[in-house]
């Protein structure tokens, strides 16, 4: 392996990298919330391989609690740098397909990406309803670090629901930062609950409750009813998905294949860890490094005022704010 840089100029260095790849998940190549969307008519990723991700060098971590987490690497195992993406509220690591598929070209030998599928999404495995929380989030984002990165420097880049790992991992595990952890990227993301937001009404619906009462306790019947309840859920995931722009059709229908494949006690419970999660705690310990924090400006889940209160609590950050998303 190669030796790293001085602290100094390589510190410059990760932080660009963090800022390239937040940029790029921002302007809307993963997912901009918002309620209204619009599709062109002249689709550009007709063609577009999405499962791209699918056939990287793929492996299996295993959680102290028993759940298995999909993982998939790009770049050389030796690379100098490596960079780990946890994806948001219900997506899995393809939601990061435009960043692995153009970092490799960009970054080559001097990055290793890692990307993973969080518990109860993707290819991971499922787990105690119990276990469907943000401080579980980052025990786990924990557990990939220790198996696909055990030495040298790292950067985290979360998106959404990903972001709040990362500050959850921030709060439990400060000693990681910034000898271990040299920046970060928090992309359209807040360090406190959701029900903040104006998403807020949505969440007060008792038919929300219901259906998390069902997930716990009769989850046999929420599998025979998966219609009812995703309609109860819907105007929340339809809240996670596109602005205005115009979004390519083949865009859209794998976002929202991503969201139809997640199981309904995955959207319930962390929809209600996220409605009650405050990680600001974290704070303190993000200010050690350069951290990049990204946002759209119409973004209904976690709106931009919720970036820009972590950027002023967080004096080495970059605040971006994407308009239209």
């Amino acid at each position: 392996m190669r030796q790293p840089r001085s602290r100094q100029s390589n510190a410059r260095w990760l932080a660009g990298a963090a800022g390239l790849t937040a940029v790029g998940t921002a302007a809307g190549v993963s997912a901009a919330p918002s309620m209204r969307r619009r599709v062109t008519n002249d689709p550009p990723y007709a063609a577009e391989d999405f499962y791209l991700l699918d056939a990287d060098r793929g492996y299996v971590v295993t959680t102290p609690d028993g759940v298995d987490l999909a993982v998939r690497e790009v770049g050389p195992e030796d690379a100098r740098l490596t960079v780990v993406f946890a994806h948001g509220f219900c997506l899995r690591m393809g939601a990061f397909h435009f960043q692995r598929a153009r970092l490799a070209e960009q970054w080559g030998s001097q990055v290793r990406m890692v990307f993973y599928d969080q518990r109860g999404h993707g290819q991971s495995g499922e787990a105690s309803p119990d276990s469907y929380t943000v401080t579980q989030l980052g025990q786990d984002l924990e557990t990939v670090l220790a198996v696909m990165a055990p030495r040298g420097p790292v950067v985290l880049v979360g998106h959404s629901m990903g972001g709040m790992t990362v500050l959850s991992h921030a709060r439990q595990f400060p000693q990681r930062y910034p000898t271990r952890i040299v920046g970060a990227a928090i992309i359209a993301s807040a360090a406190e609950g959701v029900s903040r937001s104006p998403l807020g009404e949505i969440l007060k619906n008792p038919a929300l409750e219901a259906v998390r009462f069902a997930v716990r306790y009769a989850p046999k019947t929420v599998h025979r009813t998966r219609g009812a309840a995703k309609s109860v859920i819907g105007p929340i995931l339809r809240a996670a998905s596109y602005g205005d722009e115009k979004i390519s059709p083949s865009v859209v229908a794998f976002s929202e294949k991503m969201m139809h494949d997640t199981p309904i006690a995955t959207l319930v419970e962390f929809l209600h860890a996220l409605e009650l999660h405050d990680e600001t705690a974290a704070l303190p310990t993000l200010a050690k490094v350069h951290t990049l924090i990204a946002c759209g400006d119409r973004d209904l889940l976690t709106p931009m005022e919720s970036s820009q209160s972590m950027a002023t609590a967080l004096p080495k950050s970059e605040l971006v704010i994407v308009g239209g998303a």
